[in-house]
């Protein structure tokens, strides 16, 4: 019985040879397809039997060449040799009449639906392909091949698999093909990932890898039997669709490199057979669902860098399957569960950038099969535990950049295959092990406290030891701690680097050479000018070097420096050595080089690292790319920095964040283009003689031989006072009482400022024209020498850019001074809702740029400072504005230790009524999110000029805060817009402003988003999802009920009834070293102040 068939599906081109062998009997015959396009147009929808599948007459078929003969007619009417497949002919489509004419014996034998050939369906491929673009497929010949698919095409970058869609044809005896595997990697497609994919419901396979597709993920892939759904690389957005969670047969869902946001969906928890959950580099947030603790087949999990909340789950303990967990720069909190330890197939941990108190080693002794164990920034406390050298399979070990102390175990070097060590910024000590100093491996220690040998180094072999010796050690070398002192005379006054790249001249200036390719463990010094160390090995591609070139040839303006880089996985520090002492403006030089500027996936990358300059971090989350406005485009970030020590450190590290595979795996971390460092000082014509050196050094002595006796002598050294003695350990400017009365005018009433807590507040002019402010104690002060040396030791402490300067302190007699840096444009509250002559027109852009600046302050209170921070009286009267307006926030004066100083708790409840939140205010509950309740009030306020305690739209609404939740509830958000911005403002992000104060308002202190968190929503980089608070109308919101309780007794205890529970909550309410830091300063308008409603009871909290 002789019967034609014919597979015909839409394919890329370069198809193999159709395998006779498929065929289920020797006189099946195959057809030769034609092109898509031509194919689509002859489709009978109404003849398909299945969604996929269509059925269609093929166009007519010599009859003769479905006998067997040794030779078929082809097109041209020639002979060619039989090969088991007859051809098209050029003729109009197919019908029964036109087979029964031309091929009538046929239908003597065979019933009708026999000669019905079926068709892998064409339709829902080519509608794909219409939707998207830069793909055309189009059907050739010879499409089915079990071998090859629809065969496989080399990328560009490596030797990955452009496209390769796969069909099975063993369905209805052989008759029927699906399409069962669609892989299209690296072809820049773009646009919305096609609804259709979800009809192709025999698909188990989709990789989309790499491409330029936007928009959401299709809820119609919950249709289909996948396995596999690769989405990595793409510039998809929006939530993950419950819908996915549905999908019974997934084993690996791999979204990573996307900006995918908001809360994980708890139906991905149902997904039993998944082995692989990837997730790393989008923008998710909330807390991991516990639902996902039922995926007990995973092996592989990865999370980096997006903005998760809550503690490390301990439902990881049920992954007994795992063998790589990923979770960097999650902005998760601490400590590491135990749970950890049982999860005995782990081969690779990483574990980085934890929020939180600081924590004990976590016990991972039974993880025999580690081979990279990363634990950095944890931040992690005590020695290092010698189990560690059992793991004999250890190949990378990164504990840097956490808190451990003692010496570094002997056991770590039975480590045999150990090939990375990364132990840079701890606090480590005694003599390093000759083991170590001999190795040949990338080993990092910079930044210790070791014991200094004879002849210490800064780098042996492939060792970095750059600042890893103790300051107390003996010989004073290019390593000791505090940075690299200068051998020798002082006489470096300025710097040019071009970073990662050969000597050039830029605009007059020749930029030194850069040009060392290593950098995994590495200190170089090209001159006596700088230096530089890197730290870190780059996943993926452990041997990728440390310099990055213009591979995509981006038409780059400006100097030739922006044609190279330096680039570092983790951590990159650069040092100007032998610095005259004084001010300079530090330039550091910008582009982005190791991405595109298209639309192409290449496109798609994010790199995001910070930026310190002498301890000083100036730049967060800092994306070149995103602030240039897009790759190739230069950008220059400008610093006035002080060198007080000779030394110089610009440091630029790595937190997780950001994408880490694209274009390539390994594309990720700090990058640098040029540094620029000149002096904001006149430089010296001529140099002192030898002698007059001299004089000066004796003279000096001398000098300071004196004050220490009087000192002494008044009690404020070796003793009189604890108190004294710790103020005088710490690191702050000193000033005379006689340099302070000369810069007050002898504390002239002109120049009174305000009036605080301390006393009075002065402004003041020092000889070389430096305005300050002068904080007085005064006698009648409620606040003690204890706070006043809290306060300084606070302050001086934190270096911030949102954050007032301290500049120093003066003790002499019974007057205790702190300077701080003078705030030219006063308090934010004076500018908002000030007297009339007093307040300012803060435009929109400016008004954001307050907001972001404030958020960005407390972040680093909470998050990034050693001494984790509540400050607890954030209000408008404490941030001031600079000469730029640039918001900066004040004032620590209650932060207090607590006898045994193991606690950084206050025993006091201190805030100022209106913005203290609800949990604090009635039960005393304190947390940074406190801090993020006030921060809600000040952005209300920001938004609105107006005062959240002062106004009162109606007599029934207490608060601005009440009428907020009133005009949410009505729809009506926007009107509490400032009416003097009239229509000059971002509607979008004015509404993004107050959804998210009202956020951070919200009752419950657990719902209230961190400050980091906030910063990302704040740039639109997370999209803010604000849960609906309506007010009770029955009784009265625990918000508002809190103010009016606290007005009546500010000065007493709020109530007795809360006691108990407090006393409860004082061991929950921090979990380690937090430092709660508010005010007690009571000027009404001036800076340097607050209200007068301050409270301040003597209750435990």
């Amino acid at each position: 019985m002789d019967v034609a068939r014919c597979i015909v599906v839409s394919v890329p081109a370069a198809m193999s040879d159709v395998d006779a062998s498929r065929s289920a009997r020797e006189d099946v015959v195959r057809c030769v397809t034609v092109s898509a396009p031509t194919l689509v147009s002859d489709i009978d929808t109404s003849r398909s039997t299945r969604e996929d599948v269509v059925c269609q007459y093929p166009r007519f078929c010599s009859c003769a060449s479905v006998r067997r003969r040794r030779h078929q007619i082809d097109k041209e009417g020639r002979r060619v040799p039989y090969r088991r497949f007859c051809s098209y002919l050029s003729l109009p489509r197919c019908s029964p009449l036109l087979l029964v004419t031309r091929c009538s014996p046929l239908l003597l034998v065979v019933p009708w639906f026999n000669w019905i050939v079926y068709c892998v369906t064409v339709k829902v491929l080519q509608t794909i392909s219409d939707k998207v673009k830069n793909l055309n497929w189009k059907v050739t010949q010879n499409s089915c091949n079990v071998d090859g698919g629809f065969g496989k095409q080399e990328a560009n970058l490596g030797s990955q698999v452009l496209r390769n869609i796969t069909c099975n044809c063993s369905f209805n005896s052989n008759t029927l093909c699906h399409v069962t595997n669609i892989v299209l990697k690296g072809l820049n497609i773009s646009g919305a990932i096609p609804d259709e994919f979800g009809n192709l419901t025999h698909l188990v396979e989709l990789d989309l890898t790499r491409n330029y597709f936007n928009g959401s993920i299709p809820k119609s892939l919950a249709n289909i039997p996948l396995a596999n759904l690769s989405l990595l690389g793409n510039n998809l957005s929006g939530p993950i669709p419950a819908e996915i969670g549905d999908i019974a047969t997934l084993l690996e869902l791999n979204l990573e490199d996307n900006q995918l946001g908001g809360s994980l969906p708890p139906s991905l928890g149902n997904l039993s057979k998944l082995d692989q959950l990837l997730l790393s580099g989008n923008n998710f947030t909330g807390a991991i669902p516990e639902e996902f603790g039922k995926l007990k087949n995973l092996t592989g999990f990865r999370i980096d860098g997006n903005s998760f909340s809550g503690k490390i789950p301990n439902f990881f303990g049920n992954w007994t399957k795992i063998t790589r967990m990923d979770m960097q720069g999650t902005s998760m909190e601490g400590p590491i569960p135990s749970v950890i330890s049982e999860l005995t197939t782990l081969q690779e941990l990483r574990i980085t950038d934890l929020k939180g108190p600081p924590m004990t080693f976590p016990n991972l002794t039974e993880l025999k099969s580690l081979t990279r164990l990363e634990l950095r920034n944890c931040p992690l406390t005590g020695h290092i535990p010698p189990y560690l050298g059992e793991l004999q399979r250890l190949k990378t070990l990164d504990l840097s950049f956490n808190r451990l102390n003692g010496s570094i175990p002997d056991s770590l070097g039975n480590l045999q295959g150990l090939n990375y060590l990364f132990l840079t910024n701890n606090s480590l000590t005694g003599t390093i092990p000759s083991w170590i100093l001999g190795s040949d491996q990338n080993m990092d220690l910079s930044y210790n406290d070791f014991t200094s040998p004879s002849q210490p180094s800064c780098q042996l072999q492939d060792v970095n030891l750059a600042s890893s010796f103790s300051s107390s050690a003996s010989t004073s070398t290019t390593c000791l701690k505090r940075g690299l002192p200068c051998s020798g005379k002082a006489n470096t006054y300025s710097i040019f680097i071009n970073c990662g790249g050969s000597e050039i001249e830029a605009e007059g200036t020749k930029y030194e050479a850069d040009v060392s390719r290593s950098g995994t463990s590495n200190y170089h010094s090209s001159s006596s000018k700088w230096a530089y160390s890197s730290t870190g090995a780059y996943l993926g591609d452990t041997d990728a070097p440390h310099v990055a070139t213009n591979d995509f040839n981006l038409n780059i303006s400006g100097p030739g420096y922006y044609q190279t880089a330096r680039i570092a996985p983790l951590s990159l520090n650069y040092y100007g050595l032998c610095m005259k002492n004084g001010n300079y403006k530090v330039k550091l030089h910008f582009a982005e080089i190791m991405f595109s500027n298209d639309q192409t996936f290449s496109s798609l990358g994010r790199r995001i690292f910070d930026v310190s300059v002498q301890g000083v971090k100036y730049l967060k989350d800092f994306n070149i790319a995103e602030k240039a406005g897009g790759a190739g485009k230069p950008i220059t970030e400008e610093f006035d920095v002080d060198v007080n020590d000779n030394t110089l450190e610009i440091h630029l590290s790595w937190a997780g964040k950001g994408t880490n595979a694209i274009p390539v795996r390994g594309v990720y971390g700090p990058l640098i283009s040029a540094i620029t460092v000149t002096p904001n000082f006149k430089i010296p014509s001529n140099g002192l003689s030898t002698g007059a050196i001299v004089g000066i050094v004796i003279g000096s002595c001398a000098f300071v031989i004196l004050i220490l006796f009087v000192l002494w002598k008044m009690g404020f050294l070796c003793g009189k006072d604890q108190t004294d003695k710790e103020l005088l350990e710490l690191k702050t400017g000193y000033f005379s009482l006689r340099q302070i009365k000369a810069a007050t005018n002898n504390f002239d009433p002109a120049n009174k400022i305000g009036e605080g807590g301390f006393g009075p507040v002065y402004k003041g002019v020092q000889p070389d024209g430096t305005v300050i402010a002068v904080k007085q104690l005064s006698a009648k002060s409620k606040q003690g020498n204890r706070e006043f040396v809290n306060e300084i030791g606070m302050i001086s402490a934190l270096q911030h850019p949102n954050l007032v300067k301290l500049y120093g302190c003066c003790i002499e007699g019974h007057q205790l001074l702190l300077v701080y840096e003078y705030m030219e444009n006063n308090s934010l509250a004076r500018a908002l809702f000030g007297k009339q002559e007093q307040r300012m027109h803060l435009d929109w852009p400016t008004r954001m740029r307050i907001c972001v600046g404030i958020a960005r302050g407390l972040a680093y209170l909470h998050e990034e400072s050693i001494l984790k921070i509540v400050h607890r009286d954030i209000k408008a009267t404490n941030v001031l504005l600079d000469k730029s307006l640039n918001a900066k926030i004040s004032d620590f004066g209650l932060a207090k230790l607590d006898e045994e100083e193991n606690t950084h708790i206050s025993t006091r409840i201190a805030g100022t009524i209106g913005y203290m939140a609800p949990e604090y205010a009635m039960r005393g509950y304190l947390t940074d999110k406190a801090d993020v309740y006030s921060f809600g009030i000040v952005a209300l306020e920001i938004v609105s000029g107006k005062s959240n305690t002062n106004y009162r739209p109606k007599e029934e609404f207490v608060y601005l805060l009440d009428w907020a939740y009133v005009l949410q509830e009505q729809g009506n958000l926007l009107e509490l817009v400032d009416p003097s911005l009239g229509s000059s403002y971002s509607p979008e992000e004015a509404m993004r402003m107050l959804q998210l104060a009202l956020l951070c308002t919200n009752p419950s202190p657990t719902l209230r988003p961190p400050m980091s968190s906030i910063i990302s929503m704040l740039e639109g980089k997370t999209p803010i999802q604000a849960p609906i608070i309506k007010r009770n109308e029955g009784a009265q919101d625990a918000r508002f009920k809190a103010f009016e309780m606290l007005s009546h007794d500010s000065e007493t205890n709020i109530s007795s009834a809360f006691s108990q529970y407090s006393q409860e909550q004082r061991s929950r309410s921090m979990n380690g070293p937090w430092v709660d830091s508010s005010v007690s300063l009571t000027s009404g308008e001036d800076y340097y102040s607050s209200t007068n409603n301050l409270i301040n009871s003597s209750r435990n909290v």
